[in-house]
């Protein structure tokens, strides 16, 4: 049998594909490019926008064009917002949500009438289940959050060793509990809950038993580590810090009012975790974060990054890598308000700016405010801050020339360059070399 798997969004998206790729090997399938054919498909969705719901419904229309006669498992955020859409496009097969993904290998190997190891299952109620599934109905948002205030979630654990054995993905945390008037990710991945620090470390060591050298760590709200456990982030940090093979680590993406000074202390201190940080600003006006339900105001978000490099940069090494999200067009953003953005970014300075339009999503309180943005203001703003954001990075390079770093080189050779990181996700590149792959190289910085 031959499987193919594809995948939309963000990096919790690639580790838990990652994981359910794991259990269809070794139950026997043989995983295929996504452009080859293959007996059945298995899409990852995402729902962040309305353009990732589109591409997800369009990635499932494709491969049922490259064979008709494939089964299509379409599980991920759009999933569980758009169950009842998906689930009316031709081939599709079966539908995960939120709380169905430790069902996605299993079900997947009883469609195609096998057992976990791989040999022909006897008949039973799930083989002979119908081609489509309506066991979790669909949620309408509105609705969403009372449900699941009222019911405890269950976390699927995941992780990706990388596919160039370079950098591996953990997942140690999902869902969030903030609810921005914006977002649809705590109705798509419900309510904040993690694994116990014990389960994170052992999947790090088999990440590192698989030659990775560099663990991302990934949740939707990773810095809320710690509310279903009752263990916190700063332990599960310190926890992960001594595990043998693994050199580097960084942090996906963390809240300013969850990267606390006691944690940047330890850092600091001479740890594996790297001085890179992505760090969700959304807009650099008071007045929106009010209106959208974000936990900090500008002067809190710049006095974090000021902390964090009093804390860890030093004369002579390297600077802090701050990547930031910054969201254009929130309802009500206007022209004056883009400014204070625009003018708040240019003050902090960070080394990248994750840029994007708002998009309008269905349900969520931001859909329904007044002072919607029009689409080609939107897009004139993005390449404002597009433009902002190559001018920083190209300033952040060259503060950093002429410092001395070590830099994890990858296996990908692309025209005889090969390509590697420094801690602070500065890219290298240098003549192609397969003694260098996954390994630290110490250089200066030109």
């Amino acid at each position: 049998m031959r499987i193919a798997l594809l995948t939309l969004g963000c990096k919790l998206n690639f580790a838990e594909t990652a994981t359910y790729e794991r259990g269809l090997r070794a139950a026997g399938l043989e995983v295929v490019p996504a452009n080859e054919k293959a007996d059945v498909y298995l899409i990852n969705t995402c729902s962040v926008t309305a353009t990732a719901d589109s591409k997800s419904r369009n990635l499932i229309r494709k491969v049922h064009r490259i064979n008709p006669a494939a089964r299509i498992v379409v599980t991920g955020c759009s999933a569980e917002l758009r169950r009842t859409e998906i689930e009316r496009i031709e081939g599709v097969s079966r539908v995960f949500g939120a709380q169905e993904k430790g069902r996605v290998v299993p079900e997947t190997l009883a469609l195609l009438g096998l057992s976990a190891d791989g040999v022909a299952a006897q008949q039973s109620p799930a083989s002979n289940a119908p081609d489509r599934v309506s066991d979790y109905p669909a949620i309408p948002l509105e609705e969403a959050q009372g449900v699941r205030a009222q019911s405890k979630q269950q976390m699927f654990a995941a992780y990706s060793a990388g596919l160039s054995r370079t950098r591996g993905f953990l997942k140690v945390q999902d869902g969030c509990n903030n609810f921005c008037k914006y977002c649809t990710v705590p109705y798509a991945r419900g309510e904040s809950r993690n694994i116990p620090i014990a389960e994170c470390v052992r999947n790090a060591e088999r990440i590192a038993a698989e030659g990775v050298r560099e663990i991302v760590l990934t949740g939707v709200n990773t810095g809320d580590f710690g509310r279903t456990t009752g263990e916190s982030f700063l332990d599960l940090l310190k926890a992960l810090d001594g595990v043998e093979g693994i050199e580097r680590y960084r942090i996906s993406s963390i809240e300013p009012n969850l990267l606390t000074e006691e944690i940047v202390d330890w850092i600091a201190s001479g740890t594996k975790f790297q001085p890179h940080f992505h760090i969700p600003l959304q807009t650099g006006s008071d007045e929106l974060l009010a209106r959208m339900g974000r936990h900090y105001d500008t002067a809190f978000f710049a006095g974090r990054l000021e902390m964090i490099r009093r804390k860890m940069e030093r004369p002579g090494g390297p600077k802090v890598f701050f990547g930031i999200d910054v969201m254009v067009g929130l309802p009500g953003e206007t022209d004056a308000l883009f400014r204070e953005t625009f003018d708040f970014i240019d003050r902090v300075r960070p080394a990248f700016i994750h840029v994007f339009p708002y998009s309008r999503r269905p349900g969520t309180p931001a859909a329904a405010m007044p002072g919607q943005v029009e689409e080609t203001v939107k897009k004139h703003r993005v390449a404002v801050l597009e433009e902002l954001c190559a001018q920083l990075h190209s300033e952040f390079r060259e503060a950093n020339r002429g410092v001395r770093e070590r830099v994890l080189f990858e296996s990908t050779e692309r025209g005889g360059l090969m390509e590697g990181y420094t801690g602070n996700y500065i890219r290298i590149t240098r003549p192609y070399d397969p003694a260098l792959v996954n390994t630290l190289v110490e250089l200066v910085i030109d």
